[in-house]
């Protein structure tokens, strides 16, 4: 069982040695265009792969006014979702994108969420499978439904009165896990307010990845994440972006690493701005 990456040469044998237990989902998206990731799916992508839209697969109605720009979805609509995709209880999940992980992230967690530890991230994603050689497919592709029953975790999500409790809590710690120009305000080109909650300290999630696009070996994730929490355990610290998409990979990285039982402000800035009483910090 895979529960945190899984590199392209190992999903490669997975693919040719066991398709009928073994779930992937392409989660390729862009914010400045979502369709690119449907698209660019149809075009290619890993052979059997089923197609995730973070809008519609991965997130639940937007409330103008009051929710985040991505809210969770309702776990049993999800769980009528992952089912559609062939996802069972003896499943294995594998996740990719083309953005470092960043989107299938969210998938990962949501999983996870729900109970359902055998779920991996693609390391090195869509560029990884290619350069490896990986064989390709194009149009749409289906899996032969399955009944995914829910199981979801309690005390993984908080929402926005208690990070607002939390955050000045000297037992708890806050991670940002935007850009560091997005946390000091400098370039806030997707939220109408620019900053970051104040007491949280920047931990941007591109961090997380070596050059070639994989993520750090997990001794070198463990010792950056002690660093910014300062002997606070795992289960003391909320992981927040701008819409609880990116905080995802955060979450990734301390599981890998070896820290697990961080949590998600799954509303993150985009809802926190939403609620003129609430302090900002640039």
């Amino acid at each position: 069982m895979n529960t945190t990456l899984i590199s392209a040469a190992d999903l490669a044998h997975q693919i040719a040695t066991q398709p009928p237990s073994l779930a992937v989902v392409d989660c390729r998206f862009s914010l400045a265009d979502t369709g690119r990731g449907r698209r660019a799916y149809l075009d290619s992508h890993i052979p059997g792969a089923v197609y995730a839209d973070l809008d519609a697969d991965l997130s639940g109605p937007v409330i103008p006014g009051v929710s985040g720009r991505h809210p969770l979805p309702d776990p049993d609509t999800l769980a009528r979702t992952l089912g559609g995709w062939g996802i069972g209880p003896r499943v294995q999940v594998v996740v990719y994108d083309d953005a470092g992980g960043s989107i299938a992230a969210r998938l990962w967690w949501l999983l996870r969420w729900l109970g359902h530890e055998a779920t991996a991230l693609l390391d090195g994603g869509w560029q990884a499978w290619l350069d490896a050689g990986g064989a390709t497919a194009q149009g749409l592709e289906t899996r032969a439904p399955a009944q995914f029953i829910p199981r979801v975790q309690p005390g993984w999500v908080l929402d926005t009165p208690t990070v607002a409790a939390i955050r000045q809590h000297p037992a708890w710690r806050l991670l940002d896990a935007r850009s560091a120009d997005r946390f000091r305000g400098e370039n806030e080109t997707i939220d109408p307010v620019a900053g970051h909650i104040p007491g949280a300290r920047s931990a941007p999630w591109a961090e997380n990845l070596a050059a070639d696009g994989r993520f750090l070996p997990p001794e070198q994730l463990a010792a950056r994440y002690q660093a910014l929490l300062d002997a606070t355990p795992p289960a003391q610290t909320a992981v927040y972006c701008g819409s609880g998409v990116t905080a995802c990979h955060t979450l990734l990285a301390l599981t890998h690493a070896g820290l697990p039982g961080a949590k998600l402000y799954a509303g993150s800035w985009s809802e926190w701005i939403t609620n003129k009483e609430l302090d900002v910090g640039c």
